[in-house]
C-alpha cells in the first residue's frame, strides 16, 4: 500500500477536478489487485502519525486484502479550498478528513452518512456530536480536541505555592499569579491573539467559570443572550487580565500558534490555555519541561453559580464522500482508522487524546489522567458553538479590545448581531 507524503496543491487540485481519486472498483467488489482507495488529510506526513496509519491499514487489510489505499497529506492552509473544489466537481477523494464542527456541518450534501456503518463503535469512541447535522453521522471521530488550562508547577514552587493546589478561585488565582510574578519574574498568561485566536481559547477555557450551568447549556444550544452580565464578565476579563499585566507583553503581536506556547513552555509564563491533542498541548510542553511539572487545573471560579467543566468536541474524524463507488468498503476503512489498535499508536506517538474510551493513558502522565478525568463532566467548547464569521468577528473585536478601540459594550453588540444573522 502506497502512502504519498505530500502532494502540491496545484497537483491535487488538478486531480480534484480531472481524475477524482475516486475508486477503481465497482460497487459491492470485494476488492482485487486493481482496486484503490484515496484519502485525504493533513496528517499523513506527519512522522508522529507513521505507526497510526501501518496500525488502521493493517486492520483494514484483514478484511480488504488486496486493496490499495493511497493517503495524500495537503497543506492545511489549502485543505479547505482544495476540498471545495473537489466537492464542486463531484468527485476526488474517496475518505476525508475534517475538523469536527462547522467545517464539516458546512459539506455534508457531499458525504455518505455513517449510522449504518459505525453502530458498533458508538460506545467505545466519544465526540460524536461533532461530526453530526440534523441526527446524521457524518465522520467517525479520532481524536478529542479542548482547551484545559496548563500550568507549570515548577514555576508556583519556586514562588512558594502548593503546586498541587492550585487556586480554586479566580481572585485566589490572581494573587498567586501576582506571587508568581513576584519571585520569578513569569508572568501570569501565555497568550497569543495576532489571529484573533487567542479569545477563542480564553472564551472556552474561562467561560464556565464564568457562566451558570443554565447559561452554558443555553450557549451551546444555541440561545445566546450577549447582553447578559455573564458573557460581559468574560469579555472584561480579557481586557483586564491584559491591563492589569497578566499576560505577556504584545498578546496582539503574538501568534498563537507557537509563540504563545512557547512563553509558557519556556518558564516565562505559569499557565496556558492550551490544545487537548495535535499541537500546544502536554505532550509538547513535557518536551522542554519535566513531565512532573506540566500541570492541568480547572478554571478558577469566577461566579460562585458556575462550575468549572473541561471544554472539548470532537477534534478531527474521517468521512466518506458521495461520489465513492462502494460506501461500505470506504467505511470499513473509516473504521479502521478509529480502531482501538491504531488509535492507541496515534496516542502513543502524536501525544493525541483519541477519541477511543479505552485507550491505556496511563504512561502520559499527570497532566494527560487530569484531561481525561475531565472528559466524563466536560462541556462542548463555547467558541465551537458559533459561525465562522462571528469567530472572525469576535478575533478582530478582541484586539480591539487589547487596544482601547472599542468596549465591551460594543463588542457584544455586534457580535449578538453577527450570531443572529447566522
Amino acid at each position: 500500500m502506497k502512502q504519498r507524503a505530500l502532494w502540491s496543491a496545484a497537483a491535487a487540485l488538478g486531480l480534484a477536478l480531472a481524475s477524482g481519486c475516486g475508486s477503481a472498483t465497482s460497487p459491492g467488489s470485494s476488492g482485487g489487485s486493481g482496486d484503490g482507495l484515496v484519502v485525504w488529510d493533513w496528517k499523513s506526513g506527519d512522522a508522529s502519525a507513521a505507526a497510526y496509519l501501518d496500525r488502521a491499514k493493517a486492520d483494514f487489510a484483514k478484511s480488504h486484502p488486496g486493496v490499495d489505499v493511497e493517503f495524500v497529506a495537503q497543506p492545511f492552509d489549502q485543505y479547505y479550498t482544495l476540498l471545495g473544489a473537489a466537492i464542486q466537481a463531484g468527485r476526488g477523494p474517496d475518505v476525508m478528513l475534517f475538523n469536527g464542527g462547522g467545517q464539516l456541518r458546512d459539506r455534508v450534501d457531499a458525504l455518505v452518512p455513517l449510522d449504518e456503518y459505525v453502530t458498533r463503535d458508538r460506545q467505545r469512541l466519544a465526540g460524536w456530536d461533532a461530526f453530526t447535522r440534523d441526527g446524521k453521522t457524518y465522520a467517525s471521530p479520532v481524536t478529542l480536541q479542548g482547551h484545559p488550562l496548563y500550568y507549570n508547577k515548577a514555576l508556583y514552587e519556586q514562588a512558594g505555592l502548593d503546586p498541587e493546589r492550585p487556586a480554586g478561585t479566580w481572585d485566589d488565582f490572581v494573587e498567586d499569579c501576582g506571587a508568581i510574578t513576584g519571585k520569578t519574574g513569569a508572568k501570569c498568561f501565555g497568550v497569543g491573539n495576532k489571529e484573533g485566536i487567542g479569545i477563542q481559547f480564553f472564551l472556552s477555557g474561562i467561560g464556565s467559570a464564568v457562566l451558570t450551568p443554565a447559561e452554558y447549556d443555553d450557549w451551546i444550544a444555541g440561545e445566546r443572550d450577549w447582553s447578559s452580565p455573564g458573557v460581559k464578565r468574560i469579555f472584561e476579563l480579557w481586557r483586564q487580565v491584559d491591563a492589569g499585566g497578566l499576560n505577556n507583553d504584545g498578546v496582539n503581536s503574538t501568534a498563537m500558534f507557537n509563540d504563545a506556547f512557547a512563553v509558557f513552555q519556556s518558564g516565562r509564563a505559569a499557565h496556558v490555555i492550551g490544545l487537548m491533542s495535535d499541537t500546544g498541548h502536554w505532550k509538547d510542553f513535557a518536551e522542554f519541561l519535566d513531565p512532573a511539572d506540566v500541570g492541568v487545573m480547572a478554571a478558577p471560579v469566577v461566579n460562585p453559580e458556575a462550575t468549572p467543566s473541561l471544554p472539548y468536541d470532537g477534534g478531527i474524524g474521517y468521512a466518506v464522500a458521495k461520489w465513492t463507488e462502494d460506501p461500505k468498503r470506504a467505511a470499513d476503512l473509516v473504521r479502521s482508522l478509529t480502531s482501538p489498535e491504531a488509535l492507541g499508536a496515534f496516542h502513543a506517538d502524536a501525544g493525541a487524546i483519541t477519541s477511543d474510551t479505552t485507550t491505556d493513558v496511563s504512561a502520559g502522565g499527570p497532566a494527560v489522567t487530569a484531561i481525561t478525568a475531565g472528559i466524563r463532566t466536560g462541556k462542548p467548547a463555547l467558541h465551537v458553538a458559533l459561525s465562522s464569521k462571528t469567530i472572525d468577528l469576535m478575533g478582530r473585536l478582541s484586539q480591539q479590545l487589547l487596544s482601547g478601540s472599542t468596549t465591551v459594550d460594543e463588542a457584544v453588540a455586534q457580535l449578538a448581531a453577527s450570531d443572529a444573522a447566522g
